[in-house]
């Protein structure tokens, strides 16, 4: 604003002393206008009200002419074979040629008839014209009938035409009234017919999903998989040779595809890709090709199968991976039993909702997994299964120490259970007595027969990262992955040389580092499983390198979504031909049904002592028929064989050696020898508590 002084008086004398102010108002810079005019439009423009209006044009001209659209083209295909046509291309470009002969029959079937009707139509003129005839000739003759009748009933020859009158007003009358309703006729015609299209675009939603209304905006999510889909997803990948070569493609890519089947729940189909586009470009665009597809990433799985240049892609139907896959047949099948050398464990569904069955015959396991993914409860319901072969010995030692393997109290003749470094110790002479009795296996006569024996150590990151160091001269560590570390060794000893005498190694570790489960150790697993990790470098260090090479992608699935399913890499599970991994989806057997199958299991094989350390007694010297009584605890026979068993777990250096003499010269010697039962050697209970009580009684009347 600037400030000018106006006089009010011609005369200056006459004016004021002080002069009179007066604000004059600054020119508007036309800049200054157009920026608030733009502002006020735009304003105006993106204003919601703006926008909802601009939507509902849209969405109700969209609703006619797609109508119309729809209407037209239901029209063509219902005058023309093109709808038998478009299914027969499809079929043709799904590999489906029986069902491409079927609709090439239809066409030729529609064809004929339409040719008929055709016909039919060139000769319906001259059929008119005579029907025509012959009804105006019958009708004036009907009308004449009645007029004569009419007449010979009034006595009034006049009324003979009457009728025939009647007629033609009745036809003057009709005229009229067309002539008044025409107009409106044709006026209310067009509306309805406008309103028609109307209503047929707006019951098949024919507008832009954003001019749709939030209720009915809806996403592919879901939708059947088709070979132009498949197609239109990898020609979208962002793989440039590949879009061109969709491009050039004759047949719009159809001749790169398989046929599409149906596996499991959901559908696979090979895809053989064009030159120039490998398929480690397919396979790190899993996610993008995935929303192609309408799915989530872990709905979609990327293979490489036998044939060269090929993915298989295996695509879930939506949501299908979320359902449960049900109960565990060892919980409902009440009379099942285990076959260690010819069984397999029923432990889940592969993705294609196939029975998926591991063998345990002499392969060592390794399953790995991040934290509360269920990775004890896959593990355990492989020994469960294990446990209804009343052969199979198991040792385990839980490194948690939370109860869940506390069901095999009574099954395994070892179990520990804790998380401290004394339990660390036991679990590692546990190992070490493994080893000793794998040696002693080794050094039998050829052809001898031994029964298999499990040793078990979950959360065995726990004891490779064990501090302690053995106590005196021996400063040897039980943790670390070199070559004095005790627990290191004695695994890779069992790895080594233990499948050869049914000595067998099974290890459950948390997030795998290279400090938490050395190579060595790893890579001497013959089953090697995972569940959900971080990384893809975890990955390759679970399963090998190999398999994640071929598409296992144990990091890529859902950290709490995807509890229980595992990748599995081995030669004892059932895995497509040319694939180097599987997806499973493991049964779930919670503690409570886990410990009824237990019971199950100790139905079968007998009451088991079992140890809670493997600790050796180096200078203790130890009482031969009190242990005796002590492994035999409540069972009232058992093998002599079972018995050397358990006495060189009790105490491998004292009975570690033993022979069924040594034994037997013991039992004699107390007045408990062994006896048959049913043809083969076996212990008494009763036998041996009387020998033990004679010994104490003369021991006491000596005193």
């Amino acid at each position: 604003m600037t400030e000018n002084v106006i006089p009010l008086f011609k005369d200056p004398q006459e004016a004021p002393t002080a002069p009179l102010v007066v604000a004059v108002p600054e020119p508007v810079k036309p800049v200054r206008v157009w920026k608030r005019t733009g502002r006020a439009v735009v304003g105006a423009v993106t204003h919601e009200r703006t926008k909802g209006a601009g939507r509902i044009v849209v969405r109700h001209g969209s609703y006619v002419l797609g109508g119309t659209r729809i209407v037209t083209r239901r029209a063509w295909d219902g005058r023309t074979g093109a709808r038998y046509e478009r299914l027969l291309r499809a079929a043709e470009a799904a590999g489906n040629y029986e069902a491409a002969g079927d609709w090439e029959e239809r066409l030729h079937r529609f064809r004929e008839q339409r040719h008929k009707r055709r016909m039919d139509l060139l000769m319906a003129p001259e059929k008119l014209v005579k029907g025509a005839a012959y009804g105006a000739g019958g009708g004036l003759g009907a009308l004449i009938a009645i007029g004569i009748a009419l007449a010979i009933a009034n006595k009034d020859a006049s009324d003979i035409v009457t009728p025939l009158m009647a007629f033609v007003e009745l036809i003057r009358l009709l005229v009229t009234l067309v002539t008044v309703l025409w107009g409106p006729l044709v006026a209310v015609g067009s509306w309805l017919a406008l309103a028609g299209v109307w209503a047929v675009g707006r019951h098949r939603n024919a507008a832009p999903q954003w001019a749709l209304p939030a209720h009915a905006r809806s996403s592919d999510a879901g939708a059947p998989i088709t070979p132009s889909i498949v197609v239109t997803a990898l020609r979208d990948l962002g793989v440039a040779p590949l879009r061109k070569a969709i491009k050039e493609m004759g047949d719009a890519g159809a001749a790169m595809l398989g046929p599409i089947r149906i596996a499991g729940c959901g559908v696979e189909v090979d895809v053989t890709l064009p030159s120039g586009v490998s398929t480690e470009e397919v396979q790190n665009r899993r996610k993008k090709l995935a929303e192609n597809l309408a799915r989530h990433q872990h709905e979609v799985f990327i293979t490489i199968p036998e044939a060269a240049h090929t993915v298989r892609l295996w695509i879930a139907d939506s949501g299908a991976l979320d359902e449960p896959i049900g109960p565990s047949p060892l919980v409902t099948d009440e009379t099942m039993t285990a076959d260690y050398t010819k069984g397999k464990a029923p432990w889940g569904q592969d993705l294609r909702g196939d029975a998926a069955e591991l063998s345990a015959y002499q392969r060592h396991v390794l399953i790995t997994g991040k934290s509360n993914q269920g990775k004890t409860a896959a593990l355990r319901s492989l020994a469960l299964w294990l446990a209804l072969d009343r052969r199979v010995e198991f040792r385990i030692a839980d490194l948690k120490g939370v109860g869940d393997w506390g069901m095999f109290d009574g099954l395994a003749t070892v179990l520990i259970q804790g998380p401290t470094d004394e339990h660390v110790i036991d679990a590692t002479e546990m190992v070490e007595a493994v080893v000793a009795e794998m040696e002693r296996r080794i050094q039998a006569p050829p052809g001898t027969k031994f029964d298999p024996l499990i040793c078990i150590v979950d959360e065995a990151q726990v004891a490779f990262m064990c501090p302690a160091v053995g106590e005196g001269k021996d400063k040897r560590p039980y943790g670390g992955s070199k070559a004095t570390s005790r627990y290191f060794m004695a695994v890779r000893k069992i790895h080594n040389q233990g499948r050869a005498v049914d000595v067998l190694m099974w290890e459950g570790t948390q997030d795998p580092t290279d400090q938490n489960l050395p190579k060595l150790v790893r890579e001497g697993a013959h089953t090697r499983i995972s569940l959900v990790l971080g990384t893809e470098s975890q990955s390759r260090m679970a399963l090998g390198d190999s398999a994640v090479d071929g598409g296992a992608a144990p990091h890529l699935l859902r950290q709490g979504l995807d509890k229980g399913t595992v990748v599995v890499a081995s030669d004892g599970i059932k895995i497509p031909a040319g694939q180097p991994s599987i997806t499973v989806r493991t049964h779930f057997v919670d503690t409570d049904a886990a410990a009824v199958v237990a019971e199950r299991a100790k139905a079968l094989r007998g009451d088991v002592t079992t140890l809670a350390a493997a600790w050796h007694d180096e200078e203790e010297e130890r009482d031969a028929l009190a242990d005796i009584a002590a492994v035999l605890g409540d069972t009232p026979r058992v093998l002599t064989a079972d018995v050397l068993k358990r006495l060189s777990t009790l105490s491998e250096n004292t009975y570690g050696s033993w022979t069924p003499g040594d034994l037997k010269r013991v039992l004699e010697e107390a007045g408990a020898e062994p006896y048959k039962s049913d043809g083969r050697m076996v212990v008494g209970r009763e036998r041996v508590t009387r020998a033990l009580t004679n010994r104490d009684t003369d021991g006491s009347a000596s005193a």
